[in-house]
């Protein structure tokens, strides 16, 4: 596995499972990074799904925000999934931060990871253009994210409709 791999795909699309299974497949202690902030009953079944989804085997650190910090504390012999720059991205931006600074930050710690890390995200630009401007600046800034991961990364896999495109890099069929 790289030290980098990038999982993109729209809502839905199976790119969270796919993940899952390459940080399985690694037979590493599995390190699970949540950027989910459960403000609602929506969004805590979904978390509760997810957590019962990925079995008891992972441990779970939160970092709605702290997510370069959490990265520059992984130990080297663990496998990493980062789910979602997608949320932790709007965290930030709801949030008021620097959107540059916050991304910049995180393109270098992915860098120094000693340990393979395997990111999630949502590709944001196939819909319509957003009526409203602050939607517009999340779906731009969400795609010169995702095109930073993807630059740095090994592997980038797009998912839709729970199949996987390799677009960079060579995927390990016997992952799937």
């Amino acid at each position: 596995m790289p030290t980098l791999t990038l999982v993109i795909g729209g809502a839905r699309s199976g790119k969270s499972r796919l993940a899952e299974k390459l940080v399985t497949a690694t037979e590493r202690p599995r390190l699970y990074i949540a950027t989910a902030q459960p403000f609602d009953d929506e969004m805590r079944a979904r978390i509760a799904r997810h957590q019962v989804d990925r079995g008891e085997n992972w441990v779970t650190v939160e970092a709605p925000l702290s997510l370069a910090e959490t990265l520059s504390g992984c130990d080297a012999s663990s496998a990493v999934l980062v789910d979602c720059a997608t949320l932790w991205l709007s965290n930030h931006l709801l949030a008021g931060h620097d959107l540059d600074k916050a991304c910049a930050d995180l393109i270098a710690t992915l860098a120094a990871c000693p340990a393979p890390v395997v990111v999630v995200s949502n590709e944001t630009g196939w819909g319509i253009v957003p009526d409203n401007a602050l939607a517009r600046q999340f779906r731009d800034a969400q795609g010169r994210l995702n095109q930073m991961i993807a630059a740095q990364a090994g592997l980038v896999i797009g998912v839709m409709a729970g199949l996987p495109m390799v677009l960079k890099g060579t995927l390990d069929e016997g992952v799937l």
